[in-house]
C-alpha cells in the first residue's frame, strides 16, 4: 500500500522522534539528510516567489480588484497578528511562566543576531526598496524580491498586450517552478527524518522541564489562535469548513513545525492551498509569499509569552502603557520580520527594546527558541493559508473540491 505525503510526513516525524529519544547525540549522522532538504527548498524560494508574485499580480487585469485583495489580505493579517499577541498575554499571566524559575543568565548565550541594533520603522520602510533588485534575488531578500515582483506585476497591468511575452515567460517560469517543488517534496520525509531526529537527540525531553511552563504557554496559545480565530475566519468569511481547512493545510504545517521556517515552507504551503483548499493559483501567489513575510502570528504569540516570562523572571511590572506597547511594536515588526528559523529573537530584542526590559533575558529562552519556533512557524503558515481562503471566499473564486492530504 503507497502512502500519500503527509502520512510519510508524519511517519518520517514520529520516527525521527523515537530515533532521537533512543539514540540521542549519535543520530546527527542524519543531519545531512536534513541539510540537503533545506538546501533544496531554499534554493527554490526566490525564483518561486518572483514568478508566482508576477503572475499573481499580472493576472489581475482590474487594477481595483487588485487593490481590493491587497487591502483584504494585509488588514487581516495585522488584525490576526494583534489577536494573536493578545492571546499570547493572556495565556502567559494564566499559567505564569516565569515564576519559580533558577536559571542563570550567565550560562546561556545571547544569539549574536539577537543583539543587534534594532531597525527604525523608517529604515524598515526604506530597506524594503532594493537598491538593485537582482542583489535582492541573490542574497534572498524576501521582502525586496516581493517589491520588485509586485511592480513588474503591476507595470504589466499597465502596460497590457504589449507586454504580453513578459508575462507568458513569468507563466511558464512559475509553471517551471511548481514542478521543481513538486519534485522536492517527493524528499520531504527524508528531509523531516534528517531534520527532527538530531534535535530531539540533542535536546532531548529533560532539558525542557524547567522551561516547560514557557513552552506549554506558548503552545497552549498557539493551539487557542488556530482552532478558534482561524476556525472563525475560515468558515464565516471564507465559507470553508475549519475539518477540511486544517486535513488540506496539515502536511504543510507539519513541514513548517519540522523546518521552522515559513519562508522555506512556502512552496508546500502554496500546493496545499491550491490543490487541497481550492484556492486559485493567482490569489494564492499573492497572498502566501505577502504572508511569508509580514503574517507572524505564531511569533506574536511568543513575544507575549516571552515578555511575561522574562518580566516575571526579573519581577518587573508590566504597566498597561507597556502592554499596549508590546501589542503595537509586535504588529508593526511583524511586517519587517523574515520568515526564516531565529527571526523571533531579533522581533523579541525589538519589544524589549520599546518597553525597557533588560535584553538579558533573551539568554533565557535561548536553549528553547527552536522549540518554540517550531511551533510558532507552524501557526504562522497556518495563518498564511487562512488568508488566502477567507480572501478567494470574498472575492468568490474558491473551488469546492475535496481535499487530498498529499
Amino acid at each position: 500500500m503507497r502512502f500519500n505525503l503527509g502520512t510519510q510526513i508524519f511517519v518520517a516525524f514520529v520516527l525521527a522522534i523515537i530515533l532521537g529519544s533512543v539514540f540521542g547525540s549519535k543520530i546527527d549522522f542524519l543531519q545531512p539528510l536534513g541539510d540537503l532538504f533545506l538546501r533544496l527548498i531554499k534554493f527554490v524560494i526566490a525564483p518561486l516567489i518572483l514568478s508566482t508574485l508576477v503572475v499573481g499580480v499580472a493576472s489581475m487585469s482590474d487594477p481595483k480588484q487588485l487593490g481590493r485583495i491587497g487591502i483584504k489580505t494585509i488588514v487581516y493579517y495585522l488584525a490576526t497578528t494583534a489577536i494573536a499577541i493578545i492571546i499570547g498575554l493572556s495565556v502567559a499571566f494564566l499559567i505564569n511562566p516565569g515564576t519559580g524559575v533558577n536559571i542563570s543568565t550567565e550560562e546561556s548565550s545571547i544569539p549574536e543576531a539577537a543583539v543587534a541594533e534594532p531597525q527604525s520603522a523608517i529604515d524598515t520602510f526604506l530597506n524594503i526598496v532594493p537598491t538593485n533588485p537582482f542583489e535582492a534575488l541573490a542574497t534572498g531578500n524576501i521582502l525586496q524580491i516581493i517589491f520588485f515582483a509586485l511592480f513588474i506585476g503591476i507595470a504589466i497591468t499597465m502596460i497590457g498586450e504589449k507586454a504580453a511575452p513578459v508575462l507568458s515567460f513569468f507563466e511558464g517560469f512559475a509553471e517551471i517552478m511548481y514542478k521543481i517543488t513538486g519534485i522536492i517534496m517527493r524528499v520531504a520525509p527524508f528531509g523531516i527524518l534528517g531534520l527532527m531526529a538530531p534535535v530531539v537527540g540533542e535536546y532531548g525531553l529533560s532539558v525542557l522541564l524547567p522551561l516547560l511552563k514557557v513552552v506549554l504557554a506558548v503552545y497552549i496559545a498557539c493551539i487557542v489562535h488556530a482552532l478558534i480565530v482561524y476556525s472563525i475566519a475560515v468558515k464565516t468569511m471564507g465559507k470553508l469548513s475549519p475539518i477540511t481547512f486544517f486535513k488540506g493545510i496539515f502536511p504543510a504545517a507539519l513541514v513548517a513545525f519540522s523546518t521552522a521556517s515559513s519562508a522555506g515552507t512556502l512552496p508546500v504551503t502554496i500546493k496545499n492551498t491550491t490543490e487541497n483548499l481550492g484556492v486559485p493559483k493567482r490569489i494564492a501567489s499573492f497572498v502566501l509569499p505577502l504572508g511569508a513575510t509580514i503574517n507572524m502570528d505564531g511569533t506574536a504569540i511568543y513575544q507575549g509569552v516571552a515578555v511575561v516570562f522574562i518580566a516575571q523572571f526579573f519581577d518587573l511590572q508590566l504597566t498597561f502603557m507597556q502592554l499596549l506597547t508590546v501589542v503595537l511594536t509586535t504588529v508593526l515588526a511583524s511586517i519587517g520580520t523574515a520568515g526564516v528559523p531565529g527571526a523571533g529573537m531579533i522581533m523579541l530584542a525589538m519589544v524589549l527594546n520599546s518597553v525597557n526590559m533588560p535584553l538579558e533575558g533573551i539568554a533565557l529562552i535561548a536553549g528553547i527558541d527552536r522549540v518554540l519556533d517550531m511551533m510558532r512557524t507552524s501557526v504562522n503558515i497556518v495563518g498564511d493559508a487562512s488568508a488566502a481562503v477567507i480572501v478567494a471566499g470574498s472575492e468568490r473564486e474558491i473551488k469546492p473540491i475535496e481535499p487530498t492530504v498529499n
